[in-house]
């Protein structure tokens, strides 16, 4: 397919054509010239103040398949994937069975081949998820995982963490963590504080949170290896993740856009789609996530889509799961939470960091490269009025946000929003 982008806004800090506005002509998924271009294509695309970046990369979505395709399926969270402006997708393994070999590895890879959003498997680190003894790892790798992580569970066990991090420093890869101590966090519902106690909810302390990021730092110095801390929520997180990277530490560290826009405040209705793992924190923490972007110790943005059907959210908060939807709504998100954030710093919390991170091919809007792109309007007003994700659980609904995804270009397939 030849496709013509007319007119659009280039952000891309390592393109010769940052910042400029120029046409783009992608001829069978490369791009053949970027300038002022009178050329005819199968597909021409002008839209007014159309931005375009390198592809989006999240590190940490949760797709249900197989097992739980009644949530969400490969199909249906690949399209919300495109719709979000992302070309790439981490999913988790928390799936049934759970992605804990190679077969199941590959069946990620392959169902994906066809996909509007490219499909990057996540192996898990233990078997069954049940945290007791480590999975097929090196297999897992040879089959596509790009990083290995339990998911929604975090490794409790610092001796088999500990084996972990040793594991993958000879394959090169990156352990993803929730950082979160149950026998601390025990039942907690949501953040520990006056307001959980006013709301008669049990509260989940954030030394849950900041013990597990001290113990799994030091693992991480111990073996030299790398590991990434998704969902982080408080100040002294940010500050542990500062202080490490200041030490030469290998950890990176992710946050999700909801704990950047909610805190505690808004679960003062018993708002459901908002009892999320980890849970929100005081407003000094959120703005304490606000300063760790600005800065930079906060490396990029896991959108954390964990789609929950309806019988599991239209109850009370107590028996709900957690989770919320997030591929559709991140980069408004982000744009509306950190309205003065540039946009070339969005980009990268959206696409190249991530792809340092965990080792994948970097990109680049210049002729002869591979056209993997993300069509966006950054500061177009919109409100989030239907999703197209199978679950619907999200607090956005019926926000008004600014910054809207329009699509992607990806493996020589043009999506576009209707």
């Amino acid at each position: 397919m030849n496709i013509l982008l007319r007119g659009v806004h280039i952000i891309d800090p390592s393109s010769p054509f940052h910042r400029q506005q120029a046409d783009i002509f992608i001829q069978s998924g490369i791009v053949k010239d970027i300038g002022q271009l009178t050329i005819n294509a199968d597909k021409t695309i002008d839209i007014p103040g159309l931005h375009v970046s390198i592809g989006w990369l999240d590190v940490f979505s949760h797709f249900c398949d197989p097992g739980f395709e009644f949530k969400e399926t490969l199909e249906s969270g690949s399209e919300a994937a495109a719709r979000g402006g992302y070309t790439d997708v981490m999913v988790l393994p928390n799936t049934s069975p759970v992605v804990h070999n190679k077969a199941a590895v590959e069946y990620l890879v392959q169902k994906g081949k066809t996909l509007p959003a490219t499909i990057h498997p996540i192996g898990s680190i233990t078997k069954n998820n049940e945290g007791k003894e480590l999975a097929e790892m090196y297999d897992m790798q040879a089959s596509g995982a790009v990083a290995f992580s339990d998911g929604t569970q975090s490794v409790q066990s610092p001796g088999l963490l500990l084996k972990a991090l040793q594991y993958v420093k000879a394959i090169n890869k990156t352990i993803i963590q929730i950082p979160n101590d149950k026998s601390i966090a025990g039942h907690g519902l949501m953040n520990e504080s006056v307001i959980s106690t006013r709301l008669g909810l049990p509260g989940q302390p954030t030394i849950a949170e900041e013990l597990m990021i001290v113990r799994d730092i030091e693992l991480a110095k111990y073996t030299g290896s790398k590991i990434h801390f998704t969902g982080i929520t408080t100040a002294k997180s940010v500050a542990l993740m500062q202080k490490a990277k200041e030490e030469g530490v290998a950890v990176s560290c992710s946050v999700s856009p909801a704990h950047l826009f909610f805190a505690e405040d808004d679960l003062e209705d018993y708002d459901t789609n908002l009892k999320l793992n980890p849970p929100l924190r005081s407003k000094a923490d959120r703005q304490a996530l606000i300063v760790g972007i600005k800065n930079g110790t906060i490396d990029c943005i896991a959108s954390h889509h964990l789609p929950q059907d309806i019988d599991n959210k239209i109850v009370e908060f107590e028996y709900a799961k957690h989770g919320m939807v997030g591929l559709e709504t991140s980069f408004a998100a982000l744009r509306t939470a950190i309205p003065d954030l540039t946009l070339e710093h969005a980009v990268n919390l959206l696409s190249s960091n991530a792809r340092k991170i965990f080792d994948l091919q970097a990109l680049s809007i210049d002729k002869g490269a591979t056209a993997c792109l993300s069509l966006f309007l950054p500061n177009e007003q919109w409100e989030v009025k239907e999703l197209h994700s199978k679950s619907k659980n999200s607090a956005f609904l019926g926000k008004q946000l600014t910054g809207k995804p329009v699509g992607i270009i990806n493996q020589d397939r043009l999506f576009l929003n209707a």
